[in-house]
């Protein structure tokens, strides 16, 4: 299912939209280019579960941790990662035994590492203007 999205504030309600739909261990996968709209869909993500955090791209910190909302947030950047050994190193696999949600930009650099749970999404810029978002099946399933 492909759903249009006309502006980032569009992008930001779809991820409060989809909030409401998680509970703790849910992982979110997001694909797509750059300038997609990954982060401003993190960030609805993170302001639908109640967290007033200031939401950027963890791209040169890798994870940020998100906290004081319904549950804890773990938003990764997997843009600059060279192997899966960076990411275990920096505590992928604890944070994903959490009952947090684990939120994770350009997740098909290492989709071995998801769990078969996890929900994949595509966001695509689009040549009329305004943004996609398609539900995708799990690559690693």
């Amino acid at each position: 299912m492909t759903e249009h999205l006309e502006s980032a504030e569009a992008t930001i309600h779809w991820g409060k939209r989809l909030a409401a739909t998680l509970r703790g261990g849910d992982v979110i996968a997001l694909i797509g280019g750059l300038g997609a709209g990954k982060t401003h869909a993190s960030k609805g993500i993170v302001e639908g579960l109640g967290c007033a955090a200031e939401v950027t791209s963890p791209t040169f910190t890798l994870v940020h941790e998100y906290r004081g909302g319904k549950l804890p947030i773990f938003h990764f950047d997997l843009y600059r990662v060279e192997t899966a050994q960076e990411l275990l190193e920096i505590g992928w696999d604890e944070m994903m035994d959490e009952s947090g949600i684990m939120l994770v930009e350009w997740a098909d650099r290492f989709p071995e590492l998801l769990p078969a749970s996890a929900r994949w999404f595509e966001l695509k810029v689009l040549p009329e203007g305004g943004r996609s978002v398609t539900a995708l099946q799990n690559p690693s399933a």
